[in-house]
């Protein structure tokens, strides 16, 4: 049995639209990418060909990839969260200790984490010494540069 992935509503509905596209829209597109390299004749030396049959590979593993994290997802109904402890679907907001420097979180789940975005998995070394503390509380990651202490500020929906 796969792992139970964790989901934002959005996280959830942005996944199902991607599924949507590649089984409505691509998977057509690159079916007819193949028929026409296919009436290109030998299919031996065909770089179109072989181009196109490598992105159907990957549009049919991307859509088993999400066929199973949509099966097997519990999704986090953000209006019924409480704002009073960090979990999956907050904004934190918190102060790293020495640079006094404020940075804010999306606390989501593993599938939807982008770092860049500032979307932390609650798997993460933040995001796990994060999750269950409330405003005012000081937590300590244990990062690859060494301990990271950062008191929260603010937890908010996000």
């Amino acid at each position: 049995m796969a792992e139970k992935k964790i989901l934002t509503r959005s996280g959830y509905e942005k996944l199902e639209n991607e599924l949507n596209d590649l089984t409505v829209n691509q998977r057509k597109e690159i079916a007819q990418k193949i028929k026409e390299a296919r009436e290109q004749g030998d299919l031996s030396e065909n770089a179109e060909y072989d181009a196109a049959k490598e992105e159907q590979r990957n549009i049919e593993a991307r859509i088993a990839e999400l066929e199973t994290i949509l099966k097997n997802v519990e999704i986090v109904e953000e209006e019924e969260l409480s704002f009073d402890r960090v979990n999956i679907g907050c904004l934190v907001t918190v102060q790293e200790k020495k640079s006094k420097k404020n940075m804010v979180f999306h606390m989501v789940g593993s599938t939807e984490a982008n770092s860049m975005t500032g979307k932390i998995s609650n798997e993460s070394p933040i995001g796990s010494a994060l999750m269950g503390h409330k405003k005012g509380e000081t937590v300590v990651v244990l990062a690859p540069v060494g301990e990271i202490t950062y008191k929260i500020v603010k937890i908010e929906k996000a």
